[in-house]
């Protein structure tokens, strides 16, 4: 059986989201006529013995529309999701996915060393390899 962290800001937002489809479906109203929920991509975020591993699901995000900083052992990721540009809006039945600017941010347990951070961005999903700093890891003493 595995452990999930539950993040009630996430399960709050996806829960007010299928709230809304259900409304709209029961209103005959389209998916672009009711105000959406900010975009906030899923985050996977693991502890290893040497670093934290981050991964951030952004599918149709470029490389160049994401930041990332880390400042206080305070990680966050900014970006933006870009609609279509040469589509015209109106030529749209429907509009499900969410667009605009995210922004998470994640208060690491211990201290990280932050110019050895490695990012890479494959098939929507963005890595993070966050190497924990010396004094962070366990040391084994010996008693003598």
């Amino acid at each position: 059986m595995m452990l999930r962290r539950m993040d009630p800001v996430r399960e709050f937002v996806l829960a007010s989201n299928q709230l809304n489809r259900l409304f709209d479906e029961a209103l005959g109203r389209d998916a672009g006529e009711s105000p959406r929920a900010p975009w906030m991509p899923a985050v996977d975020l693991r502890e290893e013995e040497a670093r934290f591993v981050v991964d951030v699901e952004l599918p149709g995000v470029k490389k160049d529309d994401v930041e990332i900083h880390v400042e206080n052992n305070v990680l966050t990721v900014r970006g933006e999701r870009r609609f279509e540009s040469g589509v015209k809006k109106e030529s749209y039945h429907r509009v499900e996915r969410t667009y605009g600017r995210f922004s998470r941010s994640f208060t690491l347990p211990v201290r990280v060393k932050v110019d050895a951070i490695e990012a890479t961005l494959e098939d929507g999903v963005l890595s993070l390899s966050v190497p924990k700093a010396e004094e962070a890891k366990p040391r084994k003493i010996a008693v003598h």
